[in-house]
Parts: C-alpha cells; structure tokens; sequence
C-alpha cells in the first residue's frame, strides 16, 4: 500500500515569525514509496523513524530542484518547517553549505523521543513549549523587517522594493542570503512566487495568478523547480509529489 497520512498545525502565536508549521507523515506498510521533494522555500528539521531504523533528525537545507527520494514502508516521520529567520535566531546556524542537501543532527536534538512521534498533538505541545526558550533575544530589524514583507507577498516584491522597506541595501542583502542560505535573494523569491501557485494548481487553473511576466514565464518556472509542465503537477500522479498532495484544498 502506497497510502500516505498527514497532519499539520500552525505554530503558537510567539512562534510565528520563525516556525510556519508543525506536521506528521506516516507512510503506509508493504512497499516503499517514491516521491519527488518541491522546492518550498523552508528548512525542516525532521524527526523519523521506519520498522528499519532507529530514530534520527535531520536538518533540510533550502531546495532549488525536485529531488526524488524514497520514503520506506511504515515511516513515521515528524517536522518543524521554519522560515529563514530560524536559522540565525534559533538554530544559531548558516545553511549555506545545506543548500539541496541535509545536515544530520543529535537523535536528542530538542528533546524529542520516539515516543514523542507517535503521538502528534504531544509532539506539537511539547515543541510550542520548548522552542520559544530557545531564541535568540537579539534580532536585527532590517532582517525581520525583510523577512516580514517577502512573506507577505509571497517572493512578489522586487528586490529594490525589498531594500526600500527595509533600510537596507540590496548588495548587503544578497550577501547575506548567499553566505546564510546559499542563494540570491531573487532566487529564493522566486521559489515563494512557485510554491504560492500550488493552491491554483491543484484546483485545476493552469495559468499564471502570481507575479509572473507571462503563461510562457509560468510554464519556465514551474518546469525549473518542478521538472514538469503546470498541467501535469496539477495531475500529481499516484501522489507523486508530496507537498502538493499535502496542499490542503481550497
């Protein structure tokens, strides 16, 4: 059975800013199940574990391109997605290095047992509690500032607008994406502008909604991080790719 389970909750309030959600998968028994990762715009630190092997974290650095993978039978796997700012104010890391790749962390990390992952609303709780502890009392505004309006138009704004609002130059901003996360600042837009189209999509309306140029500059984006055409993502053959399934309906 390829059947895939999932849930989803928003963070706490306090969490906002950096946490986008809390969410558990959990892979049917019998056979593996192949799936293609979209490029989404967030890290995810992963809780996992399979009838195979043993509890481990796994910190997920910024996609650029589908990756295939394989989740084995019976996975249950919980995740925290968090928004860039996460990485500076409460992983206390840069993820350049991560970039479409991963970094294992302690089995312990957060103080997360395997038991933890069965049970999803104490998984949830148990991290609503724990992480607010964890951040980081200094904060640059200009970043936040940042970070606030480019999730607010979901990767639309230019990257001069960008600078505008937030007092910051757009030379200073793009080092520090390149140098924290690995790509341009108009890049990681561009992956917001993708991910914002999915809800459309998957009702079945296959032509641009978001800040694109054109059907032609659609089709171009959506073949880039998709590696295939508007109509078949929306398609998402046998489940296919796993936060398009994930997408709630409209």
């Amino acid at each position: 059975m390829h059947k895939l389970s999932y849930e989803i909750q928003p963070p706490a309030a306090t969490l906002a800013p950096i946490v986008e959600s809390f969410w558990r998968l959990q892979t049917g028994a019998v056979v593996d199940k192949p799936v293609l990762l979209l490029p989404d715009g967030r890290l995810d630190v992963l809780f996992s574990y399979s009838r195979t092997e043993p509890l481990h974290v796994m910190l997920m650095g910024l996609g650029t391109e589908a990756e295939q993978v394989t989740l084995a039978a019976e996975t249950v796997m919980c995740a925290v997605s968090l928004r860039l700012p996460a990485a500076e104010y409460l992983l206390g890391t840069r993820v350049a290095d991560i970039l479409n790749s991963a970094r294992p962390l302690p089995s312990d990390f957060w103080g997360i047992t395997a038991a933890d992952l069965t049970d999803f609303r104490q998984f949830y709780a148990k991290l609503n509690a724990t992480l607010p502890t964890l951040l980081s009392p200094a904060t640059d505004l200009r970043k936040l500032r940042l970070f606030e309006q480019i999730y607010a138009t979901d990767g639309a704004s230019p990257v001069h607008q960008l600078a505008a609002e937030a007092g910051w130059s757009s030379r200073q901003m793009n080092r520090y994406f390149q140098e924290y996360f690995g790509l341009s600042l108009k890049s990681y837009c561009a992956i917001l502008r993708f991910r914002a189209s999915f809800p459309q999509l998957k009702a079945g309306r296959l032509f641009p909604e978001q800040d694109f140029t054109d059907q032609a500059h659609f089709i171009r984006e959506v073949r880039k991080f998709a590696g295939v055409r508007p109509k078949d993502l929306a398609r998402n053959a046998d489940d296919r790719f796993i936060q398009f399934s994930a997408w709630p309906q409209e």
